[in-house]
């Protein structure tokens, strides 16, 4: 946790004004001892009314302060704790987002999330409890000690046991279980992850029958009922030393009251400061419960805060040499994932020029999606460059590079809000015209006037309220009305049937005429009018041309040409005898398609 306090640095003022608060608390509470025993040895016992009143007044008094500092206490103690917590959940928040999908790939989302929300939680819960107990507890204790040994030093060794005996029980717990709340954590990580994955894939779940929660939540709470019945044992332990040390006082108090060594006064007084003593360690104790569940939070929190993203601002960004041109340069690009053996990308060479449109198909893991990946450096190339406008993207500031790319994901994502929000998420400043101009271009138009608030039609999370066929829609529309320099498009005509797509594909070919466009594809009609078709097998180029060239050239082509497109459509382009050649690859049950 230690990791993590420097984050404390804002509340410092807070913080001194919090311990002083402390300070009166404890002096006043243990004055009311001495002001018990004066009444009994001064009032009680020679029977002076006037010494209980006045003394009793002053108990009063002294009572209401302590009171007053106790409830500032909690009050500074909650309000630092929370701002903290607040201020760390921001950091985490911005650290995560900063992430390149390495870092992503590396922590997991679910582990984030626990991360940013559980995790901090139980700091959070921890922090309030250190600020208020453990604070005031050792205060306590040692200025109780203190005040203890003058009033009966012979009696000093019951409290010295008492405390002994403690120690040990807590020692002993405390080893069985920071195990224990270690392995804590990662049952919620893994509840969290399974939780997200059942309710993502609802349909899928119900369609097989094959759901697997109980075991996450009966692992999770198994563990949680060792963790709770080993801490319950301390309390009634802790209860059993407190009553024993009050009954030996009581047995050797007595001894010495009857020897007239010691007044009943002072020994009462005794006693409620032995009690205040253990009554600290117990508080420490029960504080401690906590601490190594979140001290395993803390440094969870503590690796998200202290991991540097791989990918980040250079230290001088290079401006790009044109202004809105959107030329892409691959230069023998090599990529391999982090701790993988064999590259997924090798050699790759290409340009895409501006005003033309530059198609990527491929089977299945040839590697399309990650090598347009690296345009908006969602990953880094392991050897050679990625140029956009003759600089290098990791040359350029990650704010000016996304400004260039307009990108459509595979998987249409969308946020809650509205139609409308979620169109302008790229360019929050669109007016209703550029708005309309995008929808109508990506051809939504027509699902979402039928909608009855049109626009303002509400987006549920992920998109979960409207079809594959119209998130792809939208989001290409997010896209078009940010008037990138670069469009990418990865795959992401998949769910639109053949009508809609070529409408789209015509009325974007106007809208970005003279922008550079890259497509990933799985369906050949998508990519047939393509400037240029670029042709990945096994993480390397099999071939590059246009639709005809590659049909006459490319094997490769031929194959996933030839599991699409009918034997018409293939005799429209006079290759009909080219394919011949191939027609024992070709066969559509034995070819990998264009996935």
């Amino acid at each position: 946790m230690f990791k993590l306090a420097k984050y404390l640095k804002p509340y410092i003022w807070q913080l001194i004004f919090l311990v002083i608060l402390v300070y009166i608390s404890v002096l006043a509470t243990l004055k009311l001892p001495d002001y018990m025993a004066e009444i009994i040895n001064k009032g009680i016992v020679v029977k002076d009314n006037s010494v209980i009143i006045h003394t009793g007044i002053n108990m009063l008094l002294v009572a209401f302060v302590a009171g007053l500092a106790t409830i500032g206490i909690g009050y500074f103690a909650s309000k630092i704790a929370t701002g903290f917590s607040m201020d760390v959940r921001g950091l985490v928040f911005s650290r995560v987002e900063s992430f390149s999908l390495t870092e992503f790939n590396k922590f997991s989302t679910a582990s984030l999330i626990t991360r940013t929300t559980n995790d901090i939680q139980q700091v959070q819960m921890v922090l309030i409890m250190l600020l208020r107990m453990v604070l005031t507890a050792p205060v306590t204790g040692i200025w109780a000690i203190y005040k203890a040994y003058h009033l009966a030093p012979s009696m000093t060794w019951v409290m010295a046991l008492a405390v002994t005996v403690m120690l040990t029980i807590i020692i002993i717990l405390f080893s069985i279980a920071i195990p224990k709340f270690k392995l804590l954590q990662k049952l919620v990580d893994r509840l969290n992850l399974v939780t997200r994955q059942n309710l993502t894939g609802l349909r899928v779940i119900r369609a097989f029958n094959n759901e697997k929660f109980e075991q996450a939540n009966f692992e999770l709470t198994n563990a949680n009922l060792f963790v709770n019945r080993l801490m319950v044992i301390m309390q009634p332990f802790m209860m059993l030393v407190f009553n024993f040390t009050a009954l030996l006082i009581i047995w050797v108090g007595a001894g010495l009251i009857g020897s007239d060594k010691l007044q009943i006064g002072d020994m009462l007084a005794f006693m409620q400061y032995s009690m205040q003593v253990i009554m600290a360690f117990l508080m420490v104790s029960i504080v401690f419960i906590m601490v190594p569940r979140a001290s395993v939070s803390a440094a969870r929190i503590a690796e998200v805060l202290e991991t540097e993203p791989s990918i980040k601002d250079p230290q001088k960004p290079i401006k790009s040499k044109t202004n809105g041109v959107g030329l892409v340069e691959f230069k023998d690009v090599t990529f391999s994932y982090l701790k993988a053996t064999i590259p997924v990308l090798q050699n790759i060479s290409f340009v895409c020029q501006p005003g033309q449109t530059t198609a990527i198909i491929g089977s299945t893991g040839s590697g399309k999606s990650t090598l347009i990946n690296l345009i908006p450096r969602f990953y880094d190339v392991t050897e050679g460059a990625v140029l956009i406008d003759g600089v290098d993207v990791r040359d350029m500031n990650l704010e000016d590079l996304y400004q260039k790319i307009g990108y459509v994901p595979q998987k249409g994502i969308l946020f809650s809000g509205t139609i409308e929000s979620n169109i302008k998420y790229g360019a929050p400043k669109a007016t209703d015209e550029e708005v309309k101009k995008a929808v109508e271009t990506s051809q939504a138009a027509e699902f979402i006037e039928a909608m009855e608030a049109t626009y303002d039609s509400p987006i549920a999370q992920g998109g979960a309220n409207v079809s594959g066929g119209q998130k792809q829609r939208l989001s290409i529309a997010r896209a078009i009305i940010r008037k990138p320099e670069i469009y990418i498009f990865d795959d992401s005509f998949s769910a639109l049937d053949l009508k809609t797509d070529s409408m789209l594909r015509r009325a974007l070919a106007k809208e970005i005429e003279h922008k550079t466009v890259l497509i990933v594809a799985q369906r050949i009609s998508t990519i047939l009018n393509a400037d240029k078709i670029i042709v990945i097998n096994e993480g390397q180029i099999a071939g590059e041309g246009t639709h005809q060239e590659l049909l006459k050239t490319c094997t490769v082509y031929q194959e996933i040409a030839n599991s699409q497109l009918s034997e018409a459509e293939l005799n429209s382009y006079g290759v009909s005898q080219n394919l011949e050649n191939t027609s024992k690859i070709g066969n559509p049950k034995s070819v990998k398609g264009g996935a």
